[in-house]
């Protein structure tokens, strides 16, 4: 086990985002994997008894396994290192910037990868300025047909595709239900996928991209979470020289934005071959239907190996930074 000892691995799984139900699925996926390697696994909710819990049992690693604000927006990540204790992931900081996707757009452009053209509408503005009018001014600009999504968050929750200009109105209150702040975007055709980038200690590696075909042509929650209701293709079907361009714009966006042990970055791959940045997220699903397993094992990799393999490099990371400080 590269060193270590059988671990006392913290999976953190749960928690009172809208995502809750898919965390408690990739949380047991990850404790199964960690536990069919050796390691003894505790599986728990991040609630107010967790610092406590941390203080008393000193785990040698949390495996935070949290999908939404409470996993993704750096803050649990700044209390773990208040607490002194390893985690597996992005740092708080980058964590912050990745979650919050029109900066995230922003640093990703300037490292050279392309993103869609967007615009980002805080729900104050769009009320102070007019909606109808507002509304107007976004279809000349952006045109159709776009993705209106909430500005922070995951799993599709909160996401449109306008085709119609007279769905925009409904797609902005959509968004809106889940933030404070919408993100316009142009909406970009060609072929969906996702690429897992992991780093295990020797830099930041793309794994076999995962090509997304949703049935219904939309990858919404439903598509994400239900078996049969997407088809997923690893590799996905692009030629050499386009699949090594988009997994060179995954690494170099898990760079500009700061990333570490794991992420996912989905991209769109138009029809001249060039990758549009979409997002990153710093803790990507783990499911039975999620992408990174499929990367994973298309990269004949064992899912608990690299469980485990992140693991231990947190606690490598975490030592390397104590000898700094």
């Amino acid at each position: 086990m590269n060193g270590f000892e059988r671990l006392n691995v913290l999976v953190l799984a749960g928690g009172i985002s809208h995502e809750r139900d898919v965390s408690l699925r990739s949380g047991r996926r990850v404790a199964d994997g960690l536990h069919a390697h050796g390691h003894r696994v505790t599986l728990r909710e991040p609630d107010a008894d967790l610092l406590g819990f941390l203080k008393s049992n000193r785990p040698d690693v949390v495996w935070p396994a949290l999908h939404g604000a409470s996993g993704e927006n750096g803050a649990l990540r700044a209390l773990l290192e208040a607490a002194g204790v390893p985690y597996v992931g992005a740092e708080p900081q980058p964590a912050r910037v990745a979650w919050l996707k029109p900066i995230a757009k922003t640093v990703v452009a300037r490292a050279g990868v392309v993103t869609p053209q967007s615009v980002t509408l805080p729900r104050e503005t769009f009320r102070e300025l007019g909606a109808n009018t507002v509304l107007a001014t976004l279809r000349e600009f952006l045109g159709a047909p776009l993705v209106v999504k909430p500005s922070q968050g995951g799993s599709a929750q909160g996401v449109t595709i306008v085709a119609d200009p007279a769905e925009l109105p409904r797609a902005m209150v959509t968004a809106y239900t889940y933030a404070d702040v919408a993100l316009l975007e142009k909406k970009v055709e060609g072929t969906e996928i996702a690429i897992t980038v992991l780093d295990l200690g020797d830099g930041p590696q793309a794994l076999p991209a995962v090509e997304i075909a949703p049935n219904q042509g939309v990858y919404s929650f439903e598509a994400r979470y239900n078996a049969g209701e997407t088809h997923f293709f690893t590799p996905a079907r692009l030629t050499g020289e386009v699949a090594a361009r988009a997994a060179q714009a995954a690494v170099s966006a898990h760079e500009a934005l700061g990333l570490r042990h794991i992420s996912r970055v989905d991209l769109i791959v138009d029809a001249d071959g060039t990758p549009w940045f979409l997002e990153a997220n710093v803790l990507p699903g783990l499911t039975e239907t999620s992408l990174v397993p499929l990367a994973i094992q298309a990269a004949g990799f064992d899912l608990g190996a690299v469980y485990v393999g992140l693991a231990e490099q947190a606690i490598r990371d975490f030592d390397a930074a104590l000898l700094r400080n």
